[in-house]
């Protein structure tokens, strides 16, 4: 499969659980503000392709890297449809992973500022189509605010693939 905008291949894991008041959350994270690329931004647990690993593999060691999810720990339900980016010109290719609620994350500190893990319904009622401006372009965005937290781009065109497959939109 194609995916328009990336030429780099990469993968997320978009790990979902339920709280104990049977709310379905996604877990986000929020990278830190001194980093070179997506500074401050939200994002999914992910990265980069290494050698010999397949798409998968990526998001998985990508999750436990960065926020300490052990591979064991994620049911992996599905792929979905991959998206490019178009200032980084990476092609990600996300995975959902279902986890158990009250896991106890440990940040890689290097990259990631904090964890966040939003109830889907949240993300839907903060949904909106906003211009935003990047790098000096101004574009539409489907963005999702919860919180004090914005989820806009690539993560946001993942998210609301999520959304729709659940039928939460």
């Amino acid at each position: 499969m194609e995916v328009h905008g990336g030429r780099t291949d990469s993968a997320v894991l978009v790990p979902l659980f339920c709280d104990e008041h049977r709310r379905l959350h996604a877990v986000f994270t929020r990278r830190r503000d001194d980093l070179k690329r997506h500074a401050g931004e939200i994002s999914f647990p992910g990265g980069r392709r290494d050698g010999g690993e397949t798409l998968v593999e990526t998001a998985l060691r990508e999750a436990h890297e960065e926020v300490g999810l052990p591979p064991e720990g994620v049911e992996v339900i599905g792929a979905l449809v991959p998206v490019g980016t178009f200032v980084t010109n990476y092609a990600i290719y996300p995975f959902v992973g279902l986890i158990e609620h009250g896991f106890e994350w440990i940040v890689q500190e290097a990259e990631v500022a904090e964890v966040l893990e939003l109830a889907i319904d949240d993300l839907v009622a903060g949904h909106s189509l906003e211009r935003l401006v990047r790098r000096g372009i101004a574009f539409k965005s489907d963005v999702y605010r919860v919180d004090g937290h914005m989820v806009w781009g690539a993560t946001a065109r993942i998210l609301g693939d999520v959304i729709s497959r659940l039928g939460a939109d």
